[in-house]
């Protein structure tokens, strides 16, 4: 399965994946996925928001135990975020199957669409939809860089638009949602363990810093004569930096678009994207307060108009203690260890789905630590010290 994914999408000179929702690098993914369920003679069905699912048992039955994750990825990012634990969930069904495993319990895996958020900029679009987190009318408005909507993207790649929607009914028919990952962090590298259990996803979210001024001539205008956004946008980098260092957070630009980006031309507009997280939400309003603080302060000093707007946010999501508490004993008799529980600050589409059904997750070692890169990585070994987790933690709650 993993040799199969591994060249979709690929970008031959960057290595990295760009399989954006709904494109036809996705749409290999999805038929990858339609494959995978068919071979096991698992019933096939497409939500009305797009998201994937295999079903082993009658979904109607109730209590349903679901495990999965998602297949998209970031511009040019690794072969694991995401795949791993689709992967790792076929592989998890037919280790039980090999044991002879008696399923007492609706089982499904899924895939849900576009978790990364890389085409229209916001995460979590298909668990958003289905957890009527994401309304009808924001999802309409959703818009890629070639201003393609959310809608036509679905259409044109052969999906039905018009039924998009918060699906309550089908959250009730779940009543465990376990997703395998791959770490973004060294936490388990560190500690030695090749998988742990999550915690808690840290509160998170995405701001767009607006820096306007005035475009001029790069060759003709005096310095002291100039609105350079550029500065103000550069100051407020170091800014996020030093508030992030200072409060134990994270914050990152990793976007920027300019106005009229040209060599010789000082900008007009300069729109950067702010990503911080920290481990509570006092910490991480102190250090995006900051942040703004710092930027406004530096616009006002140059002339510059500055326009800040929250284009979204995840509060701090605690984990199902109680399913945590099982994962921890199920591994924890497997292994003959203390399972380690950890905290991450990446989102996840089981963080979105915690706030209506219980949900886990399990993490597979990074050597590296590093992530939404082509240099993700996991080794073999641990990726299949995962799969037999997964499928412990599926016997565990589905089967006799």
């Amino acid at each position: 399965m993993w040799a199969e994914l591994l060249p979709i999408g690929r970008h031959p000179d960057s290595g990295g994946y760009r399989r954006y929702a709904w494109s036809g690098a996705d749409g290999e993914c999805r038929a990858w996925f339609e494959e995978q369920a068919g071979t096991r003679g698992l019933a096939y069905e497409v939500d009305r928001n797009g998201n994937q699912w295999a079903w082993l048992g009658d979904p109607a039955a109730g209590d349903a135990v679901v495990t999965g994750s998602h297949l998209d990825s970031v511009p040019d990012g690794g072969a694991f975020d995401g795949p791993l634990g689709v992967v790792s969930s076929f592989a998890a069904l037919d280790e039980l199957r090999a044991r002879g495993a008696r399923f007492t319990k609706p089982l499904a895996i899924v895939n849900f669409g576009d978790e990364e958020g890389a085409r229209f900029g916001l995460a979590c679009v298909g668990s958003r939809l289905t957890a009527g987190q994401l309304t009808v009318e924001q999802a309409h408005r959703l818009t890629d860089a070639d201003g393609v909507t959310l809608p036509r993207a679905m259409e044109a790649a052969g999906y039905d638009p018009g039924a998009i929607g918060a699906d309550p009914e089908r959250l009730d028919r779940i009543g465990a949602f376990v997703e395998l990952h791959v770490e973004q962090g060294r936490a388990l590298d560190l500690s030695g363990d090749r998988v742990g259990i999550a915690s808690a996803i840290w509160p998170h979210g995405r701001w767009r810093f607006d820096f306007r001024g005035e475009a001029n001539h790069a060759g003709t205008t005096r310095l002291v004569d100039r609105r350079d956004l550029m500065l103000s946008y550069a100051e407020t980098v170091l800014a996020a930096r030093r508030e992030a260092e200072l409060a134990g957070a994270v914050a990152t630009f990793g976007k920027i678009s300019v106005e009229p980006n040209g060599v010789n031309a000082i900008p007009s507009l300069v729109r950067g994207w702010l990503d911080s997280r920290a481990a509570d939400q006092a910490t991480l309003d102190t250090v995006v307060g900051g942040i703004e603080k710092a930027a406004r302060e530096y616009a006002d000093a140059h002339g510059i108009d500055l326009d800040v707007v929250r284009e979204s946010f995840t509060p701090v999501v605690e984990f199902d203690h109680a399913l945590r508490d099982e994962l921890g004993r199920v591994l924890g008799n497997d292994f003959g260890i203390q399972v380690p529980v950890l905290g991450t600050g990446a989102g996840h589409d089981a963080g979105i789905l915690s706030g209506r059904i219980p949900t886990a997750m399990l993490f597979v070692r990074n050597p590296t630590g590093v992530s939404h890169s082509p240099a993700e990585s996991a080794a073999e070994d641990d990726c299949l010290a995962g799969v037999r987790a997964l499928a412990d933690v599926l016997e565990g709650l589905a089967c006799t």
